[in-house]
């Protein structure tokens, strides 16, 4: 498993961005994945995680209704749509693999990490 985030950047708050995580590896689908983020300053923090098909999704309470995650096995990517953004959502936003557990909201459950992309909300 290889993770590559993107899709970050500048936005209003208000507005809505797409994340992507690519894997360039073979085992993408054996995974349940997630997204977490940083902010400054800040504990990493878990947002939204996804079972291996993609069957079933679990948020936290602060995206809930907001944000969706998704997957495209045969892509090998996962994705984070955010909409309605709020500048309590800036963060670093990093995607993660691994976990053998869907539902798993701590950074210890997950093996493999992407680099981050940042996500800025303007006020």
């Amino acid at each position: 498993v290889q993770l590559q985030a993107s899709g970050g950047g500048l936005v209003q708050a208000g507005g809505s961005l797409r994340l992507s995580c690519a894997d360039s590896g073979r085992a993408f689908n054996n995974y349940a994945s997630a997204w977490f983020r940083q902010a400054p300053e800040k504990e990493r923090e878990f947002v939204a995680t996804i079972s291996r098909s993609g069957g079933n999704t679990f948020y936290a309470d602060s995206v809930t209704g907001r944000f969706t995650i998704s997957r495209d096995n045969a892509k090998n990517t996962l994705y984070l749509q955010m909409n309605n953004l709020k500048s309590e959502d800036t963060a670093v936003y990093y995607c993660a693999s691994g976990s053998s557990t869907f539902r798993a909201t701590r950074v210890q459950s997950y093996a493999y990490w992407g680099q981050g992309t940042l996500v800025t909300v303007s006020s």
